[in-house]
């Protein structure tokens, strides 16, 4: 996949039962693991993103594949650190639509160090931040809803050039 067929615009209202649609994907909730605990709950995943889209701290894209919405990609600081997170239909997996749109964002949003968490055992996701330039510096472990237990994560940080 190149740059050529991935876009990063503004979130807009619309993207968000696009959004919606794409993390009930059951493999999709298991891969991320770190879920609300209740990804059905429709009145609580638009808050949230009610939330997200009026604090101006957070920088979000929605991520266009050939003009298609196929996820979407953003930042927020946490406990002083700027942390990244993407999701990516899971018809596109494979494909580089994450490691591309990535890559835009992090042309976009130059602030460094950036940290970024995924699931021990989600390759797919690790290899996308490798891709990128991030390297697992230590892990974690936590509570998944997704998956009804803790499990282990890996952190990870891309430093500056």
């Amino acid at each position: 996949m190149t740059r050529d067929h991935i876009r990063l615009r503004a979130v807009v209202p619309s993207d968000i039962p696009v959004f919606f649609a794409h993390e009930q994907n059951e493999e999709a909730q298991r891969m991320a693991a770190f879920t609300p605990p209740d990804p059905t709950d429709r009145a609580t995943f638009d808050a949230h993103w009610k939330r997200i889209l009026g604090n101006d701290t957070i920088i979000m894209r929605t991520i266009e594949l050939d003009g298609r919405v196929v996820g979407h990609v953003g930042s927020w600081v946490q406990e002083g650190d700027r942390e990244i997170t993407y999701w990516i239909d899971h018809n596109h997996w494979g494909k580089g639509v994450a490691t591309a749109a990535l890559a835009l964002f992090l042309d976009e949003v130059t602030e460094r160090p950036l940290y970024a968490r995924a699931a021990r055992d989600n390759m797919g996701s690790i290899r996308v931040l490798e891709k990128n330039g991030f390297e697992v510096i230590d892990t974690d472990r936590g509570y998944a809803n997704a998956r009804g237990e803790e499990i282990d994560e890996v952190v990870c940080r891309l430093s500056a050039p």
